[in-house]
């Protein structure tokens, strides 16, 4: 019964174009959001490809999650920096975030 339901199942996704291959080398799937950070160890991955996209499940019984510490300036500090230096908005969060917040610092790196 098992057979005949997974064979149908094929069917159902070759009728749909979707393309079902197991990713069996996978060791590790990282989940990243604006506040934490999911690690699911030694998943079982399958990825079912279509015409215009990609869909991945994914299923762990290992799980860990850490919080993410996400720093955070004012856009003043950022604009500052990006005017004294020169550089994009990007460049000026990262010298700012390198630099720990030190708007000094992040400039004097971003310039010499």
């Amino acid at each position: 019964m098992m057979r005949s339901g997974n064979r149908d199942m094929r069917r159902m996704l070759d009728r749909m174009g979707l393309d079902m291959k197991d990713l069996s080398s996978v060791e590790e799937v990282i989940i990243r959001t604006d506040t934490k950070e999911i690690f699911l160890k030694k998943p079982q991955v399958v990825e079912m490809k279509g015409k215009d996209s990609t869909i991945f499940q994914i299923v762990a019984s290992e799980i860990e999650e850490s919080n993410r510490s996400v720093p955070s300036f004012k856009d003043e500090d950022v604009i500052l920096v990006m005017q004294q230096a020169n550089v994009s908005k990007e460049k000026a969060i990262n010298a700012l975030t390198d630099t720990k917040g030190d708007m000094a610092q992040a400039i004097l790196n971003l310039t010499i």
